[in-house]
């Protein structure tokens, strides 16, 4: 039987006002093993935070739109294949973190709103946004308190729906987190799930002799203190901007025929190429010869050999750093900083994923190791991509989703 659980709203600044009409934990539906599961350093190499996201759906005229009961059933089956999911955080007898398969359950918020999605505005971030996902408290040193997955049904006075997602990151990266949301999805609808997900972690166990320690490692380019904390900055980009990148990457990709090189550029190098190159020019730095590391993630699934199947479900993001002067970067032509992206992208291959496996494996405690948005700091710069998950084929029977966040 599903329990109650308190709920916790944020309140103060520009909110909606939010109707919580229930808040239950929701938990596997059958019997599940009751085990520990022995997470990767790749999953501890990650902070211990709630990864959201936000999926607005519009009406469909249907009388059971988004209809919690089916939600619900659903989430019951689809934990037992994924029932990690409804497990907790806990620790081994050497104080290493662990999953406790143990069956205590998802947190499931149902609410509503006489606010309407317009209200939200272009979907940026904003305290309303994150007035759609639930909180818990963070703080507890019992890490064993609090559930792995947080979800909020919203129904607002326009007839659409918000789905709010608190995913724990050490549960499993974007790729397992869309393979469990769509899993769901798919049995709301009635049909069966037709890929499993691959718990066994132990496959990403480094080995016991090191045969190259990549530049995983290698000191930030500077102390982030000395440098204003980062903010998350949403760009609006006109039509012609992106006309203008495009006409750039045609420009790489002859420039590389010319020359007798067969390389092609992605669509995200490019990008990327662009974004770095206008944030080193926007920070200004004063000394030329700053150092810049670009901190890219990379999906390490199908780059093992053998590739992991899609199906792994756990945390396989490595880091791509390419590193410049700030001077470089801004004096070099595009292609060269594309270039740049592109060679380092490419060397993430098994033998060096392998070898920041090891590395990680010598450290032993990850703990130590500096990680998180921090990373990211200026002079430094994270970017990332979501263009090849499966956001928009989260349907549970309603149609997919209009907006993602």
């Amino acid at each position: 039987m599903d329990a109650q659980f308190p709920s916790n709203s944020p309140g103060g600044g520009d909110t909606m006002k939010i109707n919580t009409k229930e808040s239950i934990i929701v938990r596997p539906s059958q019997d599940i093993p009751q085990q520990r599961l022995w997470v990767s350093n790749m999953d501890l190499l990650h902070p211990r935070y709630y990864l959201p996201t936000v999926y607005l759906y519009k009406p469909n005229g249907s009388s059971d739109f988004f209809e919690a009961e089916v939600l619900k059933e659903a989430l019951r089956k689809v934990l037992v294949p994924f029932y990690p999911v409804a497990g907790r955080l806990a620790r081994d007898e050497n104080g290493r973190i662990e999953i406790n398969c143990n069956g205590e359950g998802v947190l499931l918020v149902v609410a509503d709103t006489d606010s309407t999605t317009e209200e939200l505005g272009e979907f940026m971030p904003s305290m309303k946004l994150r007035q759609l996902i639930p909180t818990v408290d963070t703080s507890l040193q019992d890490i064993s308190r609090n559930p792995l997955l947080l979800l909020q049904v919203t129904s607002f006075k326009c007839g659409g729906v918000c789905l709010g997602v608190g995913w724990h990151h050490t549960l499993a990266d974007g790729t397992g987190a869309l393979h469990f949301i769509n899993s769901w999805a798919t049995l709301a609808r009635g049909l069966s799930i037709t890929v499993p997900p691959l718990l066994d972690r132990t496959i990403l166990r480094g080995r016991v002799l090191l045969r190259l320690w990549p530049r995983l490692m290698v000191k930030d380019c500077a102390d982030p203190e000395q440098f204003s904390l980062f903010s998350l900055v949403v760009i609006k980009a006109a039509l012609s901007s992106f006309n203008s990148l495009i006409s750039a990457a045609v420009t790489c990709s002859s420039t590389a025929s010319n020359i007798g090189s067969e390389t092609k550029y992605t669509t995200f190098e490019i990008l990327t190429a662009h974004i770095w190159r206008s944030v080193s020019k926007a920070r200004n730095f004063q000394n030329n010869d700053q150092k810049t590391k670009l901190r890219i993630p990379v999906d390490g699934r199908s780059r093992l050999n053998p590739p992991l199947q899609s199906s792994y479900f756990g945390n396989v993001i490595f880091i791509a750093s390419p590193v410049a002067l700030s001077c470089d970067l801004l004096s070099e032509s595009f292609r060269c900083t594309v270039e740049r992206i592109h060679r380092e992208i490419k060397r993430m291959d098994d033998e060096y994923l392998r070898s920041a496996l090891d590395y990680l494996e010598e450290v032993g405690d990850v703990s130590s190791i500096p990680r998180g948005s921090i990373t990211c700091a200026c002079p430094n710069l994270g970017i990332g991509s979501w263009m090849r998950l499966p956001i928009y084929k989260v349907d549970f029977g309603w149609g997919a989703p209009l907006l993602k966040f």
